[in-house]
């Protein structure tokens, strides 16, 4: 059992910066592929960044050159630095572990198939105003 609790979402204006931490309750490092996922009032849950037992990254279109996943393996926790958000940004941002996983790229294109496995943190807000 892994507990995740994110934090570090807050309000900025576009063009700001954020960085999102999720904090794990267990030793991460080399077991899980861990990934950030959001999602906006009326829309579907979106993989956003996904970071993999060996370092690997994958990442949406929508975020590429912007936001950088990273792990801290010693703090068990997991970081996103969202760089130059716009109000397409905003969003309720989740963390999520996948055991066994061996592709992060597939992790952020897999939203829906992912939804009812792994572990969830219960997400951070983000909101970017114009």
């Amino acid at each position: 059992q892994v507990q995740l609790v994110e934090s570090g979402g807050g309000s900025v204006q576009t063009g700001g910066s954020l960085r999102l931490s999720c904090a794990a309750s267990a030793n991460i490092d080399g077991i899980y592929c861990m990934a950030w996922f959001r999602q906006a009032p009326g829309k579907e849950r979106e993989g956003v960044a996904a970071v993999g037992s060996d370092g690997s990254t994958g990442y949406a279109e929508s975020v590429k050159g912007r936001f950088t996943i990273s792990q801290d393996k010693v703090k068990n926790t997991v970081n996103l630095q969202m760089n130059s958000l716009s109000p397409q940004d905003s969003a309720m941002y989740y963390c999520a572990a996948f055991r066994g996983c061996t592709d992060p790229k597939l992790v952020v294109v897999s939203a829906k198939l992912l939804l009812g496995s792994g572990y969830w943190g219960q997400g951070t807000q983000v909101t970017v105003s114009s």
